[in-house]
């Protein structure tokens, strides 16, 4: 499947660019108020005692500003910061060579936490809590377990599915923030201020649109207001305003709800061929060609979000807002799903 731009997930070309957009302290992170307070105190009390924060867990869908707030964290706090994820921690021993390098202080980032192996899990458990690795060496009846002090740190762990967690590891993060999708106010905000990075010249209008087909997450915003540059610059000589904004989200194939053509393809696929479901996943994969995974883990999601499709025990069924988005009538049972 090609790229969307409007998918939450980070293509690895867009991390420089990514980078020079994300705020750099809690004031600068709009969007999330009540995180952003309640995170303000963890580090003002840490700072204040002289001591490292507590533990941190930030859990939400992708592209809403976990990596963002753990580079936050390191500056508000003067720390440095080690990166990591869980799918490159296979081995205990790998995470004890992490550990055991950190200063004190630093700021361990680990994202996707909950793809952590079982047996790194298990040495995380005493080092969050005891600021210990034990190191085995040896095998069988003569191994020894030897016990290696760490400098307190403070880790920042990073999850899109956070059920998956063990209650033993979720149990030892100190502060646990649930990041939400952002209200269409506050990514005008983001991309003002991405454009003015971007030095592009952008009318509220435009910055309005933009926010709009976002589907409530910054980074397909900024993603957005790239192609909308780039759109401008080839066409436009660099002028931007509403209709121009509009023209390029429609090339890119973004509608004014923020679907794009797999959305799309799905509600057509759900109506027309099997008369608004219920129907099957897998069933629904093939008539539209895609992947069973890439149906149920890129489109559906935000199609539930906006209330054009429901998951039911017999399948996946199309609602009365379903059909009226694509421009049809909807069958009059349908009327059911209406609000």
């Amino acid at each position: 499947m090609e790229h969307s731009p409007v998918d939450p997930h980070a293509e690895p070309e867009e991390v420089l660019v990514e980078a020079a957009l994300r705020p750099s302290s809690l004031a600068d992170f709009g969007g999330q108020p009540r995180v952003s307070d309640q995170l303000g105190l963890v580090l003002a009390a840490a700072r204040h005692r002289g001591a490292v924060p507590d533990h941190v867990l930030l859990s939400g869908p992708p592209g809403l500003g976990k990596t963002t707030l753990a580079m936050i964290i390191a500056a508000e706090m003067g720390s440095p910061l080690r990166i990591s994820s869980g799918p490159a921690i296979q081995h205990a021993g790998d995470l004890a060579a992490i550990l055991s390098g950190l200063q004190e202080g630093e700021v361990f980032f680990l994202d996707e936490i909950h793809r952590m192996s079982r047996p790194a899990e298990e040495m995380l458990y005493l080092a969050m809590e005891d600021f210990r690795v034990d190191v085995v060496v040896g095998k069988g009846p003569g191994a020894t377990a030897i016990p290696i002090e760490i400098p307190p740190f403070t880790l920042v762990g990073a999850t899109t599915r956070a059920g998956l967690l063990p209650g033993p590891l979720r149990d030892r993060f100190g502060f646990t923030a649930q990041l939400d999708f952002y209200a269409p106010e506050s990514l005008e905000a983001i991309v003002h201020r991405s454009a003015g990075v971007l030095d592009v010249d952008l009318d509220a209008d435009s910055a309005r649109e933009i926010a709009l087909r976002s589907r409530g997450t910054p980074r397909i915003a900024n993603r957005l207001l790239r192609r909308v540059r780039d759109y401008s610059q080839v066409r436009h000589a660099g002028r931007v305003d509403r209709t121009i904004t509009a023209e390029a989200l429609e090339l890119y194939e973004v509608d004014p709800l923020g679907l794009d053509r797999l959305d799309r393809g799905v509600l057509q696929a759900l109506c027309t061929k099997f008369g608004g479901g219920p129907v099957g996943l897998s069933t629904l994969a093939i008539a539209v060609g895609e992947e069973t995974e890439t149906v149920e883990d890129v489109a559906e999601p935000f199609l539930v979000r906006l209330g054009f499709l429901m998951r039911t025990p017999r399948g996946r069924v199309a609602t009365a807002a379903a059909w009226r988005h694509l421009g049809l009538t909807p069958p009059a049972e349908q009327g059911l799903f209406e609000n």
